[in-house]
């Protein structure tokens, strides 16, 4: 579910803009100013939430881009494997195996308690309480 659309000018660093279906953060956002020959430009480079990987995407300054609605949530660790995290969500006490970020792998261990975000369906371990 869509929380809002902003402009491609309103994108300000920061900002989480959902970029080829995929969340991503606003990094920097350069405009051109309009001129003799048409409208502002914007040139976006943003990094992927989910992924880590770094767009960038040129486009005029009145294209639309959805902004994701986050849920964030707090969860306990149960068990750390290699590439997920099985943790149980302290408001429905659920189970559930989810991806972490990078650099949180080492300090992942079980009975601490994380940040868990559920952006557009997908649900990624974001930080450690």
């Amino acid at each position: 579910m869509v929380l809002k659309l902003i402009d491609a000018y309103d994108a300000k660093p920061g900002t989480i803009i959902m970029l080829d279906g995929e969340a991503c953060s606003v990094i920097s956002n350069d405009i051109s100013k309009s001129g003799k020959h048409g409208a502002s430009k914007c040139r976006i480079e943003a990094k992927s939430v989910i992924t880590g990987k770094k767009k960038v995407i040129a486009c005029p300054g009145s294209e639309r881009f959805e902004v994701p609605m986050i849920e964030k949530k707090k969860a306990q660790v149960l068990s750390v494997s290699e590439s997920t995290a099985s943790i149980m969500d302290l408001e429905s006490y659920e189970t559930i195996d989810l991806p972490f970020i990078e650099g949180i792998k080492n300090e992942l261990v079980p009975e601490k308690q994380v940040e868990y975000w559920d952006i557009e369906g997908k649900k990624i371990i974001m930080r450690i309480l």
